[in-house]
């Protein structure tokens, strides 16, 4: 029999050997101050720099609540952070990110939410610190969101985040590769809530997130939760062959009438460069969900482990 552990935090780690040491030195004295059982779950997610040789390190001067999961590749922070569930003992988990952004010390507001009864706290950032197209970026596409999937929440960029046991089991019997964990927590909890947590410069290196990467981020969102793209999609193209339509017919009654147009041919040129861009939208649209499918139909395995650091578990 092995002792209970109360709390897992989940850390994926993407060549950030500048930022680990200030890490954890903030990080473990907060954790033991709470006085619980507790485990600290990294992820390297095929770093090339020395961040596995620090978690390793680190494995060593505390391996009573240090696990390393050392991938063999790179997979995406997104698979890193399902590995850490997976690997997740703690009755809470709580992910975050190894940049520093979401100051450690804000752990213990999550738990205080946990322990009001709620089963996932999501967090809000009090003062961002990104820069502007990061920030404009996240509040359209947190709208965009919204509309489409009805999911709400305030700041869905913010790692810091709380699940239960429960929401973190039925995540695990989840095989999808493109999703979006947050928003699947939320659909999964009975009784979620948000709090207010900082926000600090990166504290260094740079980020991992390009706007293309933000952008792929929130297709995955999207088609992961919603077919509301696809039918506004066919909406669209009702609307478009219906007004074609209509010009077909107003174009004959003028040739009838009239006589036939003179040139027209810049106008003709138009129309067709329109429904052609239009056509082209929806098959990208199309394949969005269909290489989706395609993805998951092969049915390889979201991510490859080469070695996992941990101490054997000894019985009580």
């Amino acid at each position: 029999m092995t002792q209970l552990i109360d709390l897992s935090i989940v850390i994926p780690v993407y060549n950030e050997q500048a930022v680990l040491p200030a890490l954890f030195e903030r990080l473990y004295p907060v954790l033991d101050a709470l006085a619980l059982r507790y485990e600290i779950v990294f992820i390297n997610d095929g770093s090339r720099d020395r961040s596995a040789a620090l978690l390793s390190a680190q494995f060593e001067q505390r391996p009573d609540v240090t696990r390393v999961i050392l991938f063999n590749g790179n997979f995406g922070q997104h698979r890193a952070i399902l590995a850490g569930f997976e690997y997740s003992r703690g009755q809470r988990v709580i992910t975050l990110d190894a940049d520093l952004q979401n100051p450690p010390e804000d752990i213990p507001l999550l738990l205080a939410a946990m322990e009001q009864g709620h089963d996932y706290v999501g967090s809000i950032r009090r003062q961002r610190h990104d820069s502007w197209w990061r920030h404009w970026a996240s509040r359209a596409m947190n709208g965009l969101r919204e509309k489409l999937t009805h999911i709400k929440m305030t700041d869905q960029g913010c790692m810091m985040r709380a699940y239960s046991r429960r929401i973190i089991d039925t995540i695990n019997q989840c095989n999808e590769l493109h999703t979006f964990i947050p928003a699947l927590a939320y659909q999964f909890a009975q009784n979620p809530t948000e709090v207010v947590v900082g926000h600090e410069e990166r504290f260094a290196g740079e980020s991992k997130y390009s706007l293309y990467s933000l952008i792929r981020l929130n297709f995955d969102l999207m088609t992961a939760f919603s077919l509301v793209p696809l039918q506004l999609f066919s909406l669209l193209g009702m609307l478009v062959a219906g007004g074609s339509g209509l010009l077909v017919v107003l174009l004959l009654l003028r040739r009838l009438i009239i006589g036939p147009e003179v040139g027209g041919v810049f106008t003709l040129f138009a129309l067709v460069f329109l429904l052609i861009g239009i056509a082209l939208f929806g098959i990208g649209l199309l394949g969005e969900y269909i290489g989706r499918i395609y993805q998951e139909v092969r049915g390889r395995p979201r991510y490859v482990i080469a070695a996992v650091l941990e101490q054997s578990e000894e019985p009580v």
